[in-house]
């Protein structure tokens, strides 16, 4: 399962984020830094309403959605990546991670310790980012001081490796994240083992107070989303302390809260969205009298990968996989009338599976 780490400054609403996540109070909440020291983790369904609409036409009490895990990982400090506060511990939980949630304080609050004094989001962003390009490009030297006598033989594989960090390092050195750098897919593969963290996607969560809600920003939140467009990170505005209290109210109260504070949904969702588009991500669909169940697979991968997310053997034994579009199988109540009016399309192995669709695999066993 694919997992998201939850980063961020000491006190900017890391773990009351984590608590509103999981839809409960697992992660201790406390005004004080480092109130996180092991890290927490939950596994959150990805929203996404057409599975309860298959499941009408499925005729199924069961329905399975997609999941990401989120992890609430300990508070950072300038100076971690040299081991001040939980520095390596910190550096140690995110390289684990699929994708970095940074939680960004963009509230004003005199009864919440701010680390520095003061609340600055671009500056605590700055912090932050400055810890894990100089912990990424301490791993990036020394491989290639480890590699260097393999490259000096001739030896093929670490003349690739290094010529992929060699693209890398003048990013770092300028303290940019690696993820900025021209890199193919073939080439991110090759040094993936090396676990760069600022190679990682990265969604800056806005963190902000309730009664900006019904704008949905504020000046701080501005200047998140102007130094996210240089850095090719996305951003999602949440309020933590909102989202928190939302935790075990019906859904009749919940829509209550909300229309109170101006808003008709919650920041969580369109977080829990944008995580699932970050990490490059579609689903797709098996429907049936059994059940409606969501499958995670990555942008551009054919039929046989996507079966091979049930069963290896399906991939393996892959034949074909009958294919319905999602806006096809619901016009036509289901599977038996899209045969009948050929909108089930027998699809083979080069086949790219697009967001949305229902399948159901043949395969040799």
């Amino acid at each position: 399962m694919l997992k998201a780490g939850i980063v961020g400054l000491p006190n900017v609403g890391k773990s009351t984020l984590f608590n509103a996540l999981s839809n409960n109070h697992i992660a201790e909440a406390a005004n004080y830094p480092f109130c996180t020291i092991e890290p927490n983790s939950a596994i959150v369904n990805v929203p996404d309403e057409r599975l309860y609409v298959l499941q009408k036409i499925a005729g199924t009490n069961v329905v399975v959605p997609a999941a990401i895990e989120f992890v609430d990982i300990a508070g950072l400090v300038k100076g971690a990546a040299q081991g001040e506060g939980l520095g390596n511990k910190f550096l140690s939980n995110i390289r684990e991670t699929d994708l970095i949630v940074h939680v960004v304080r963009c509230f004003d609050d005199p009864n919440v310790i701010h680390v520095s004094g003061t609340v600055d989001p671009v500056d605590d962003i700055e912090v932050i980012n400055t810890e894990l390009v100089l912990s990424d490009l301490e791993q990036v030297q020394k491989s290639r001081e480890r590699n260097a006598k393999k490259v000096r033989s001739n030896d093929k594989e670490a003349i690739v490796v290094d010529k992929v960090l060699e693209k890398i390092q003048p990013f770092l050195e300028e303290g940019k994240a690696a993820r900025l750098a021209d890199l193919t897919e073939e080439e991110r593969f090759l040094i993936k083992s090396y676990g760069l963290i600022t190679l990682k996607k990265i969604i800056y969560a806005a963190n902000i107070a309730e009664a900006d809600m019904a704008a949905g920003t504020n000046n701080y939140v501005k200047a998140v989303e102007q130094l996210a467009a240089k850095e090719n990170a996305g951003v999602v505005v949440i309020s933590a302390a909102a989202e928190a209290q939302l935790v075990g109210m019906t859904d009749e109260e919940k829509k209550e809260f909300l229309q109170e504070l101006g808003v008709t949904d919650t920041g969580l969702q369109r977080l829990i969205k944008g995580a699932y588009k970050e990490l490059g991500l579609r689903t797709y669909f098996t429907a049936g009298e059994k059940e409606v169940r969501a499958w995670t697979i990555n942008t551009g991968d054919k039929a046989p990968q996507a079966a091979g997310v049930i069963h290896t053997d399906f991939e393996k034994g892959f034949i074909k996989a009958e294919t319905i579009g999602y806006e096809d199988f619901l016009a036509c109540s289901g599977r038996v009338k899209a045969r009948d009016l050929g909108k089930a399309r027998q699809e083979g192995k080069e086949y790219v599976v697009q967001d949305g669709d229902v399948m159901e695999f043949k395969f040799n066993n």
